[in-house]
């Protein structure tokens, strides 16, 4: 299982001078979150927190690749009503992605983006088409609800926010930040009617699932089984060969 992950600040785009970055071009992670309300229990950046932590791993596990400072706003409005919630909505998000990895033509071989929130998904979808179009290599990679159920979640595909998988992985990656005399229990709507609803007017704690049962053990083996699925994914990927991938071809965008 993993322990908490630590890189070398060489592979930290953040830390580097450019000069550093200079020679083959290498696949870049981008971790994406979200600042929205995660519960009484949960603190608003966990998404992010998160999505950094699988994109650390990842990169542990794959030469050469590098990981890019996270953004840390996504598409939350369905969070609207609930303080701490600071939203890009989807419309935003989507032109931010474009132009994000527009921007890395003279960076990386591919961009990989880690996903973090389920709210995102539309915006990474329709920027992912149009990037792909232009002839980039990116990847969009998310936790999928099989992976949390083949770590002992159960009902993942009703864990849907805050609820045992996310409390579990908050009391692995920043156990000090987690209040687990605050949780309670939430519903678990169909996602149809979450987009059209809103958590307010289906939970008034925030929570969607049952955090019962979270532990940091659980939460250190989803995370191995979550990285271990998101680098499965990218060494399958045609825009990943391996360390040193070098330059793209011409870009038409």
């Amino acid at each position: 299982m993993l322990s908490q992950v630590t890189i070398s600040s060489s592979r930290r785009l953040g830390e580097l001078r450019w000069p550093e970055i200079e020679g083959p071009l290498p696949i870049v992670l981008f971790p994406l979150g979200s600042t929205e309300q995660h519960g009484p229990h949960l603190p608003v950046d966990t998404d992010t927190r998160i999505a950094v932590a699988i994109a650390t791993a990842v990169a542990t596990r794959l030469p050469g690749a590098f990981v890019a400072p996270a953004l840390g706003y996504g598409a939350s409005g369905e969070h609207a009503g609930f303080p701490g919630t600071l939203s890009l909505g989807t419309a935003a998000l989507k032109l931010a992605l474009v132009e994000l990895v527009r921007s890395a033509d003279d960076t990386a071989a591919g961009v990989v983006l880690v996903n973090g929130h389920g709210g995102n998904a539309t915006a990474l979808r329709g920027a992912v088409r149009l990037l792909t179009a232009e002839g980039r290599q990116v990847l969009a990679w998310a936790p999928r609800a099989a992976v949390v159920s083949g770590v002992g979640i159960p009902n993942a595909s009703g864990d849907l926010h805050a609820g045992r998988a996310e409390t579990s992985l908050l009391l692995h990656l920043a156990p000090l930040l987690v209040r687990p005399g605050a949780a309670a229990r939430g519903p678990s709507p169909s996602i149809p009617d979450l987009v059209r609803r809103g958590v307010l007017p289906l939970s008034p704690s925030g929570v969607l699932g049952d955090p019962a049962g979270a532990s940091a053990a659980e939460g250190a083996a989803l995370l191995d089984a979550l990285v271990s699925d998101a680098v499965s994914t990218i060494e399958s990927w045609p825009g990943y060969r391996g360390p040193g991938a070098g330059a793209r071809p011409p870009l038409t965008g």
